[in-house]
């Protein structure tokens, strides 16, 4: 018997946020198992912390098919409850990308990591139900995402995508958004991975997103991303972005605790 804390992460004045499952305990656990839980349970990432090797525990993150190197939510999960569950001696978790630090601000976690440095312009592709785009970029990071700025927060909530086409895209995760100012309104979409509708909020795409603005010359600065609305999970992630680095952060709310069998 083994124990899953059900958290809820990027949370928007307390409420919605995108589902998270942490479990603390890897004894007995090999890869495959790993997945298998993270399949069983369905949420769009499980994150297992690894205390195995002395030293920074590792975070290892699964979607529901495949076990990735980084995203956001689950490494702010992690650190929430590294933080919040103890024994608190750390303030870095590690994980496919390297040690990455965090801090907190009561129920809010912040992570902190390398601004990504392979951004290029893309070419508009042509995708069903995806409003027409204003600029595109790809980022690696090392996932490929591809973002879409959309002429208003309209066109982003109104559009439908042909999931079945981005499944089979040339890059893993689609960010589509609208900005004014610090206010970004954001959906993410990334069937390919096994996340079957759209992500509630995407930490790793708020990245992504910082790291497109300072290629395109803003060097530093701060903005608000607004998710999940389209899925009735409305959610927020803070971004701060200047001098190679990048925090990305939020809320943190734990729902419930789920022992597993095994």
């Amino acid at each position: 018997m083994r124990h899953c804390h059900v958290l809820s992460v990027f949370t928007r004045e307390g409420a919605g946020g995108n589902p998270l499952g942490v479990i603390t305990d890897i004894t007995g656990l090999d890869d495959g198992a790993m997945q298998a839980i993270a399949a069983d349970l369905a949420f769009s990432e499980t994150v297992f912390l690894d205390w195995t090797v002395p030293g920074v525990p590792r975070a290892r993150i699964f979607t529901t098919v495949v076990e990735i190197p980084f995203a956001g939510h689950p490494l702010v999960g992690a650190a929430w409850a590294l933080g919040a569950m103890g024994p608190g001696t750390t303030r870095r978790v590690a994980c496919g990308i390297g040690e990455v630090p965090f801090r907190s601000e009561g129920d809010r976690v912040f992570i902190e990591v390398p601004l990504p440095g392979e951004v290029e312009p893309a070419p508009v592709p042509s995708v069903a139900g995806l409003p027409p785009a204003e600029r595109a970029w790809l980022v690696r990071l090392p996932l490929r995402y591809l973002l879409l700025e959309a002429g208003s927060p309209e066109a982003v909530a109104g559009a439908k995508p042909d999931l079945a086409a981005l499944a089979v895209a040339p890059w893993e995760g689609t960010l589509l958004f609208s900005r004014s100012g610090p206010a970004v309104k954001a959906r993410f979409f990334c069937p390919a991975l096994g996340v079957p509708d759209e992500d509630p909020a995407t930490g790793s795409a708020a990245v992504a997103l910082a790291a497109a603005l300072a290629c395109d010359g803003e060097s530093a600065g701060a903005m608000t991303v607004n998710q999940g609305d389209e899925v009735g999970a409305p959610s927020r992630i803070e971004v701060v972005w200047g001098g190679g680095k990048v925090a990305v952060g939020g809320g943190v709310r734990r729902d419930e605790v789920r022992a597993l069998e095994g």
